[in-house]
């Protein structure tokens, strides 16, 4: 967008990209200023930047349910206008399970080759059974709404006072949501009006939408300094092989497996990276991959070129079930890490449990939050000790970043491979979109 000075020259924003780029450099700055200041987290500036990053993440999540349920019933009332409805929600699925396999793979192999569990520098005494543990049980219960938005609220009480915090399920939200739109459908004309209010609702948040990315530079650099400020590195040094294992993994999924796929279907891998870049940045940064969900549904539409109607059903579905960071790569290593540190043998059928439980698991924990649900599953599926969690609970936050990056990259991969394939991804756009088409549309809202 090209803006007018006051002395009449003219001078041009940076693109959307730069722009993030520029907040993260920022807020590596500004998060190695906080920590010089002395006070620690607990400083102004630290305080600052908390602050505003979780204000940002807040007014990305705030969005959530509304965006998500209104989108999910435009989509099933589009999909009628589909001929290929059903087959596009089986290859979607079947899709899912080929990159998380592809995932978990890299991540078994890694933790043989690598071996982080003999290479530990932890205490033992370090062991400590999570607070939160996953079950196949829990896959059920994520199914079934609480209420009719899926929307909780849990009570509190520390130092005399009463505090409440809303929560929200968005598996269930989803459940719910494709239930209102099928039965609308259903119905035929009685349907209609509430459909014309849900297509109308879902453009108001959509605009609210685009308010909201307008500040991610200033979200990123709160973020970011707030991830310096508050996630040393110095606890890296004793799980480094552990790390390391893990954020390889994550390069080889993005960096290679990722750009594979695209190329195998005649798609150009910098151009979907160019175009995805905005919310794998906000997943890196916020390690939320619901609170990126309104931007990635916006970046997979808008620049990727998948049409409307399939992006709003399938990008809330991979928001839930498709984790190849959090439930492919991160479980594997970690359960070799456990397994080679409290010396328990695995064998070949062991490294099948790891990979039935990550193609499938994540949607067994799809209603929780936390690669540590997911992690608990695995371990107690293959019968090794939950005490190990504890262990990896200390840089769990630094590996978090990257897990949810390849989270959101992948969440926008699978509905634009698809796409691809059943003839209807918009190619013209997908190979002029990018970033900067974001930018504009945020500024001219």
């Amino acid at each position: 967008m090209t803006q007018v000075s006051a002395s009449g020259s003219a001078y041009r924003f940076p693109s959307f990209g730069v722009q993030v780029l520029l907040g993260m450099v920022a807020g590596v700055l500004l998060g190695l200023l906080a920590r010089s200041i002395p006070g620690g987290d607990a400083n102004w500036l630290a305080q600052t930047l908390h602050t505003v990053g979780q204000s940002f993440v807040q007014l990305l999540k705030a969005l959530v349910p509304p965006l998500v349920f209104t989108a999910i019933v435009g989509s099933i009332a589009a999909l009628r206008e589909l001929r290929n409805a059903a087959r596009l929600v089986v290859e979607t699925l079947v899709w899912f399970a080929i990159t998380a396999g592809i995932a978990v793979t890299i991540g078994i192999v890694l933790g043989i080759v690598i071996q982080p569990g003999l290479h530990a520098g932890v205490d033992q005494a370090a062991a400590a059974v999570p607070a939160t543990t996953g079950s196949w049980v829990d896959f059920l219960k994520g199914l079934i709404p609480a209420n009719f938005l899926g929307i909780g609220a849990t009570t509190t009480q520390a130092d005399a006072k009463l505090s409440t915090t809303l929560s929200f399920n968005v598996l269930q939200i989803i459940v719910a949501a494709i239930a209102v739109g099928a039965a609308a459908v259903r119905i035929g004309a009685a349907g209609e009006p509430f459909l014309a209010f849900n297509a109308s609702a879902l453009q108001i948040f959509r605009r609210l939408l685009r308010w909201v990315i307008a500040l991610t530079p200033i979200g990123t650099a709160a973020l970011i300094g707030d991830a310096a400020v508050r996630y040393g590195w110095g606890t890296l040094s004793s799980l480094g092989s552990f790390a390391g294992a893990i954020y390889l993994g994550l390069a080889l999924v993005l960096l290679v497996v990722y750009p594979l796929l695209l190329a195998a279907h005649g798609l150009s891998p910098l151009r979907f990276f160019a175009s995805a870049w905005p919310a794998i940045q906000l997943g890196f940064v916020s390690r939320s991959s619901v609170g990126t969900l309104p931007l990635t549904e916006e970046v997979t539409e808008r620049s990727l070129g998948v049409p409307r109607a399939y992006t709003s059903f399938a990008v809330p579905l991979a928001a839930t079930t498709k984790m190849d960071g959090c439930a492919a790569i991160y479980p594997a290593v970690s359960a070799i890490f456990v397994a080679q540190f409290f010396g328990v043998p695995l064998h070949l059928a062991d490294y099948l449990l790891i990979v039935f439980v990550s193609v499938l698991g994540s949607a067994a924990t799809a209603g929780m939050t936390g690669a540590t649900v997911m992690l608990t599953l695995t371990l107690s599926t293959l019968g090794l000790p939950l005490d190990g969690v504890g262990l990896l609970l200390a840089i769990d936050p630094i590996l978090d970043m990257g897990r949810t990056a390849v989270n959101v990259a992948g969440q926008a991969l699978v509905p634009t491979i698809v796409a691809k394939r059943a003839g209807m991804l918009d190619l013209a756009r997908y190979h002029a979109g990018g970033a900067a088409d974001l930018q504009r549309q945020a500024l001219s809202a």
